[in-house]
């Protein structure tokens, strides 16, 4: 039975408390794209792509307006493209980012994730030459995003790959200071990455995923934070109780999107990501539930206790909701896309020291950090290692996408725009890692990774 209450209720969500579906992201499966010739496989690409998304970006615009649900992107993953460069003879990386290009241009979606590689035990045919295109192709493409997989609780963490991932990332921020380094936040490095999941930068589609599949992201920050300040001066256990419930209410809507959208398009339905995705509109932010539970300010002590409770509370509220969870699924804690993160770190209350503590408990890790345009490879890839190792020990996912700010000072501020926010160049400790990055080699799994 329709409870009136109820859909009163997710329309004030919606109107008032930023409830959206953040995505609905197709996979699709290039591996029968394979061809020795490079321009073969790239028009394969297209041709797949191009067919299988064709009515992506109408389906998401149908639901939209049937169901008055705003789905603010519509997104493509696709096979990492290193497994496809590995069956051609000498081919080009560049083509393909190109080809990708063209095809997320012809169907119109916001972004196309997948020019990727999997290192985390070495380096496979494909894998180093489209590692180090990857500046090059995030210059000469707008919707393209990349993502490089350095390490695993299984396999440890590849730290030749971390050594190359310092110096592609910056070098991704050098070749677009015309456009205010773009091109490093196109760009993630994870450990632990998982196969499913919708979000951009590091959407793409595994191999052991079904050809074609729809997963969808949810977000509601603003949502939970209305609910906790509604409850007034309640316990911790029951802040918990309405932060499972609200993630159930929230979750539910993205389940019925994700139905829908596999219906209506014919593909699987994939997983519904649980995770609280914020914006750069103020009462759309994770930091502001934080403060919400009694902190004067993210990112002071407490912090980390606070936002492991949101996390837990929001999976094992959206659990429930959905017949398949997955991707991240939990809450992010990007700077720049956070209007209270970024109120924190101007006043100084949030350090990035503090933000390395939280990642050990929120859904990704270092995201969408701004540092001064002349922090060098080494430290950006220390700043790789360190997370890695957290989510490698921790059986979790972790991530790093840093901005070095080319031309900009700690205090200066990187403007990017829509969804992706304005971040504050944080300060960082310069003593230098580079012998320690100079060494290479792999940290071995941890004991835990022997679970057989």
């Amino acid at each position: 039975m329709i409870n009136t209450k109820d859909i009163l209720e997710t329309i004030t969500m919606i109107q008032d408390e930023h409830l959206d579906i953040r995505t609905t992201t197709m996979g699709i499966s290039l591996l029968d794209c394979c061809d020795s010739d490079a321009d073969r496989a790239c028009e394969k690409i297209y041709e797949k792509i191009t067919r299988s998304a064709e009515n992506l970006v109408k389906v998401g615009c149908d639901i939209e307006n049937e169901y008055g649900i705003p789905i603010i992107n519509k997104r493509i993953s696709v096979t990492p493209i290193s497994m496809i460069l590995a069956s051609t003879r000498g081919g080009d990386p560049i083509k393909f980012a190109k080809t990708l290009e063209r095809a997320a241009s012809t169907v119109g979606v916001n972004f196309i994730g997948g020019y990727s590689a999997l290192v985390q035990k070495g380096f496979a045919a494909g894998d180093e030459a489209l590692i180090r295109s990857i500046p090059e192709a995030l210059s000469v493409t707008d919707h393209v995003c990349s993502s490089v997989n350095i390490g695993s609780t299984k396999a440890g963490i590849n730290m030749d790959a971390v050594r190359m991932m310092g110096k592609v990332v910056r070098e991704a921020a050098e070749l677009t200071a015309d456009r205010h380094c773009i091109g490093a936040a196109k760009l993630v490095v994870f450990c632990n990455a998982p196969e499913d999941n919708p979000f951009m930068a590091g959407a793409f589609h595994g191999v052991g995923e079904a050809d074609r599949i729809i997963n969808v992201g949810v977000s509601g920050p603003g949502v939970v934070r209305a609910a906790l300040e509604k409850a007034g001066n309640c316990n911790i256990t029951e802040i918990a109780d309405i932060i499972k419930k609200t993630a159930f209410k929230i979750t539910r809507m993205g389940q019925l999107v994700a139905n829908e959208a596999s219906r209506r398009l014919g593909v699987d339905f994939g997983i519904v990501d649980l995770s609280l995705a914020p914006t750069p509109a103020v009462g759309d932010s994770v930091a502001h539930i934080l403060e919400e539970m009694g902190l004067e300010c993210c990112g002071g002590y407490g912090t980390t206790a606070a936002l492991a409770l949101l996390n837990d509370a929001v999976k094992k509220g959206g659990v429930m909701a959905s017949s398949h969870v997955g991707g991240l699924s939990g809450a992010f804690i990007p700077v720049s896309e956070d209007a209270g993160m970024i109120s924190a770190t101007k006043c100084g209350c949030l350090t990035l020291e503090k933000l390395e503590a939280m990642t050990a408990v929120c859904s990704v890790g270092l995201d969408m950090i701004v540092v001064p345009g002349d922090t060098s490879s080494d430290i950006i890839s220390a700043m790789i290692a360190d997370e890695a190792a957290i989510g490698m020990v921790n059986s979790k996912t972790t991530a790093v996408r840093v901005i070095p700010a080319i031309g900009k000072n700690v205090g200066d501020e990187l403007e990017f725009g829509g969804l992706l926010g304005s971040g504050p160049v944080m300060n960082i400790n310069k003593y230098s890692p580079a012998k320690f990055i100079a060494r290479g080699g792999r940290i071995p799994a941890p004991l835990q990774s022997l679970k057989n």
